[in-house]
């Protein structure tokens, strides 16, 4: 068992039972988004979101626990990632942030610093020195090689649709070709690649570079070999995501759902092609748990999902039983937490432990493998700990007999019977989930004023299987409206709510979900609130960032299709007239992922049948709001507005 030091810090940490927090704490960004510490244990790098909702990374001494540098890149620029190449050397990957609930677009930038903020270079894309015109992702560290990296790289202007690979200096920026794959990049993604111990690149998917279409896994023997196709997978027929190869290089592991309708962890034999389950789940994805050493992984030794809670099992037969029995006996010290080794010294001695939930801050701590004592390093919002009201899981059927899960998040110190709800979809809306891992605030801000928050993982949802996810393609306004609604009319059955007092509220595909409930239902809902969302369907192939590639518009297609029954009989700016509830509309002028003039139609809609709205919009906000201030004045008058609805709850 781990010693009890961890128990001691919960005793000395601050408690306030019970105590209300203000609009203003939870519009603070987290202290800290994620910690790792350096192969030799000197130094613990940390990246933190900044006022302007950019990130930047921040270099700590462990002796005294000093901020010894720190690294803050301008304008719309943001670190996508960090790790350390060697003992005393960062390399960070950049991405642009247009929104907070939108996903960061990488640049293809690679930029390497030393842990005292020295020798600051950029190493790839058009700032660096040798000012070239592609966009590179990481595809090894090379733990054995201190002064090199493996990347890919593309071009952002050619339409070739090769992949280069490159052996980089982290120093000097300096780059060794090592070979080239047939397959297309796509802008703002990674290539998924997977090398051998000596950095070679041998296994890679992507895009057929003459159908878009299809994924293809390549793989060769040798740098100079060519390149075998392994397997071929149509869009929405199935995936395989590599991870890692066996210790002989005969096999990879992947996530995959080309034989099962949730993603499995599945094994390839490179010589018979032959594809073998490994583990799964019937109703949810699930994703590996890895032991690994010097920075590598090394074995697959258990699985995590999530359905009625934060799930994991160990595999019996595996190497690494020290591993194994140590990462479980952490997951014991934090029941009902997300547990994970952010990263270890290269001898695995010390840990960056992290332990999170919708209940829970972020929390990182630092355990001791040889004394097996975990002990308290940073806490993401130590001004949120302990006092969050509190969020489960809730589970209950769709008209049509579907099983579903949402997620309940209740006012504190209040019983849950007959209470106003709001109803509060996620974004997305594919490929996403509301879970139980993670804090969101909007739900936990309207619970603190007293509302029940009921965020339902409608079909079309990620998680839970590739069946699951497709079968709300084409149905944004009609399946997957009544999945949510289904949940709220089992919450009124239980007696949780009052059916009298009922809002919708959500942000990008949630806030077009908002409002179509509302039409879909106009006589159960009494308010809603759009923000940042949809409101014309076939406006989002014309405006927007999503059409501006081949790619985007394809998915586009898979999402909604181009029949009128989908753009016009599913899109909210033409069916107002059916619309009772009052409505708030809430947006960002540089919104690149649903632009302004979806909102501005929405306005203008309503306004021409003198429907009750509200209108804000914010100059330097994109896709969801980042400035503390903004959130604090889009939550204040978003309980004003609910309040009126449906009834004055607590207010701070």
């Amino acid at each position: 068992m781990l010693k009890r030091t961890i128990l001691a810090l919960w005793l000395l940490w601050p408690l306030v039972l019970a105590a209300e927090i203000s609009i203003a704490d939870y519009a603070k960004h987290n202290q800290f988004i994620e910690v790792k510490i350096s192969p030799t244990g000197q130094y613990l790098a940390a990246t933190n979101r900044v006022e302007d909702g950019t990130i930047q990374i921040v270099v700590i001494d462990r002796k005294d626990m000093k901020v010894i540098s720190q690294r803050h890149f301008s304008g719309a620029d943001s670190i996508a990632s960090f790790d350390w190449a060697n003992k005393n050397r960062l390399i960070l990957t950049l991405a642009r942030e247009f929104g907070a609930l939108e996903a960061p677009m990488y640049t293809g930038e690679i930029f390497a610093v030393d842990a005292n903020g020295k020798k600051e270079v950029m190493l790839t894309g058009y700032r660096s020195r040798a000012k070239d015109t592609t966009a590179s992702s990481i595809v090894d560290f090379m733990p054995e090689d201190k002064n090199h990296i493996m990347i890919a790289s593309w071009s952002w202007f050619s339409k070739e649709p090769h992949v280069e690979f490159y052996r980089l200096n982290i120093i000097s920026g300096r780059k060794f070709r090592a070979g080239t794959a047939p397959i297309r990049a796509i802008k703002g993604t990674m290539v998924r690649a997977l090398a051998e111990k000596d950095g070679f690149v041998s296994l890679v998917v992507g895009i057929d570079p003459t159908d878009i279409s299809q994924n293809v896994l390549l793989h060769r023997t040798e740098s100079n070999s060519n390149w075998r196709e392994i397997k071929r997978y149509s869009r929405n027929k199935g995936d395989f995501i590599p991870l890692t190869f066996s210790a002989d290089n005969k096999k990879v592991y992947g996530i995959s759902d080309t034989n099962s309708s949730t993603q499995s962890i599945s094994v390839i034999d490179l010589d018979s092609l032959q594809e073998t389950i490994l583990a799964t789940h019937p109703k949810v994805d699930i994703r590996p748990i890895f032991s690994f050493r010097n920075g590598k992984t090394t074995e697959i030794i258990g699985t995590r999902y999530e359905y009625d809670a934060i799930n994991s099992q160990y595999f019996q037969d595996v190497n690494d039983t020290k591993f194994s029995s140590q990462l479980q006996g952490l997951e014991a010290a934090f029941p009902g937490q997300l547990v994970q080794i952010n990263s270890a010294t290269a001898d695995n001695s010390l840990m960056v432990v992290s332990a999170r939930s919708a209940n829970n801050t972020p929390t990182f701590y630092l355990y001791d493998t040889k004394n097996n004592k975990v002990s308290f390093l940073l806490t993401a919002a130590p001004w949120l700990e302990n006092k969050l009201p509190e969020t489960q899981i809730v589970h209950y059927k769709a008209r049509d007999g579907q099983e579903l899960q949402g997620l309940l998040t209740l006012p504190k110190n209040t019983a849950a019977k007959n209470l106003p709800l709001i109803m509060l979809p996620h974004g997305g809306p594919h490929g996403i989930r509301d879970s139980i891992a993670y804090i969101d605030k909007d739900a936990k801000v309207l619970a603190e004023h007293g509302y029940a928050v009921f965020q339902p993982n409608f079909r079309g949802s990620g998680g839970f299987g590739r069946d699951f996810l497709t079968s709300g393609y084409q149905k944004w306004g009609t399946l997957m409206i009544d999945d949510m609604t289904d949940g709220v009319m089992q919450l009124i059955t239980d007696g949780i709510v009052d059916k009298q007092r009922i809002c919708s509220y959500g942000g990008s595909y949630g806030g077009y979900a908002a409002l179509m409930s509302a039409i879909r239902e106009p006589d159960l809902y009494q308010c809603v609130i759009n923000f940042v969302g949809v409101t014309d369907l076939a406006l989002m192939f014309k405006e927007g960032d999503i059409p501006t590639s081949n790619m985007g518009t394809s998915v586009l297609e898979d999402y909604l299709g181009r029949s009128d029954d989908v753009l016009v009989k599913q899109s909210p700016i033409h069916n107002l007239d059916k619309l009772k509830a009052p409505v708030f509309i809430i947006h960002g002028a540089l919104d690149q992922r649903v632009p302004l003039s979806h909102a501005e139609k929405l306005r203008d809609g309503l306004q021409q049948r003198n429907h009750p709205m509200e209108w804000l919009v914010k100059a330097t906000e994109g896709h969801g709001f980042y400035k503390p201030e903004n959130n604090i004045e889009r939550w204040q008058k978003m309980l004003a507005f609910i309040d009126k609805y449906i009834g004055k709850a607590n207010s701070i």
